[in-house]
């Protein structure tokens, strides 16, 4: 397995850095046209979430998080942004328009939340990886009921949700598997092994894919989201820590870390067509890209750089990085509204 031993270093390593005071505004980046809406990040290593304007490219506020956060999620009807909590043991809500928690979800003991959604039938979905479960939350921001089912593996990390929010996937980094989890019938749940260090994790748009990217061995692989019978196995680059389905279903991208760059993958035809460079392999240690997102639209690709403080626009079509976005320290977590 080739890891460069200080990138693995520095992906485990949480900040202890003190929080209570917002952050000062970022520079402004330069206006990229047609760029509307806001970006979310959660600074893991600052401990604080910041919201950016990407219209014009300024902060425009950050304020303190809990220790350590890591993913994000946007409520359906884009009024509020949750986040795991992966140094404690809660969900925390916050307002969109000026970042004001409203809400913290407690899982329970070491919960260590890490992946989540928040899904279009209002519910949030979250990985405990500190207790090998995934845990759904029933009205959130109201009476907020838990229900908490095992995967019987150990580390699960990243997650996925069927739109009829009937089953969700894992992807259990401590036990090298892939897990089938029945949110309604509490089934026993189904694990098989895939590749070297699951990691990145996404359910096609139309629900017929189960995509997955293990970070140790360089592929993708597409599964059957029922038996989790693997279809295709593809070479990607080299270390694919994230993977993200464009919202229109044609393609997805990796998040390669030690090449700094993206594998384009058409998901119809299960094959790598392209490579973007966005830090490049010289610049892939110190930028240690991680999490990967789409615009809406398709047309842009937001990649965290958590090791430079900043969040790279990177234009689809073309491959070029339009600018550097400036977040907090440690960005890693991010989430998008139009």
């Amino acid at each position: 397995m080739r890891i460069i031993s200080t990138l693995a270093i520095a992906l485990g390593l949480a900040a202890c850095a003190p929080i209570g005071q917002p952050l000062a505004e970022a520079p402004a980046a330069s206006g990229v046209d047609g760029q509307t809406g806001s970006l979310f990040v959660a600074n893991k290593f600052g401990n604080t979430l910041t919201k950016i304007d990407l219209a014009s490219g300024e902060e425009v506020v950050s304020v303190p998080s809990c220790t350590n956060p890591h993913e994000l999620a946007t409520s359906p009807d884009g009024a509020h942004v949750a986040l795991a909590c992966y140094g404690g043991t809660s969900l925390d809500i916050f307002r969109i328009s000026d970042l004001v928690r409203v809400k913290s979800v407690e899982l329970g003991e070491n919960a260590r939340p890490h992946g989540i959604v928040w899904h279009a039938n209002g519910a949030l979905y979250a990985t405990a990886e500190g207790r090998n479960s995934v845990v759904w939350v029933r009205d959130p921001l109201g009476r907020a009921e838990t229900f908490e089912s095992g995967t019987g593996q150990e580390g699960s990390h990243m997650l996925a949700v069927s739109a009829d929010a009937r089953h969700a996937w894992t992807v259990d980094m401590g036990s090298g598997t892939v897990t089938r989890v029945d949110l309604v019938t509490r089934r026993a749940p189904l694990s098989v092994a895939v590749g070297v260090e699951p990691e990145g994790i996404a359910l096609a748009p139309d629900g017929q894919t189960l995509w997955v990217s293990a970070r140790g061995s360089d592929k993708a692989f597409a599964l059957d989201p029922m038996s989790l019978e693997i279809r295709s196995e593809l070479d990607t680059g080299t270390f694919p820590l994230r993977l993200a389905i464009r919202p229109q279903g044609d393609v997805a991208v990796t998040s390669d870390l030690a090449d700094g760059g993206l594998s384009v993958i058409d998901l119809a035809r299960a094959e790598v067509t392209r490579s973007i460079a966005v830090s490049g392999p010289d610049g892939a240690q110190e930028r240690m890209q991680v999490t990967v997102i789409w615009s809406q639209d398709g047309n842009r690709i937001y990649v965290a750089e958590t090791g430079d403080d900043t969040i790279a626009e990177v234009d689809y079509a073309s491959g070029r990085v339009l600018r550097r976005l400036a977040a907090g320290d440690g960005g890693d977590g991010l989430a998008i509204l139009p």
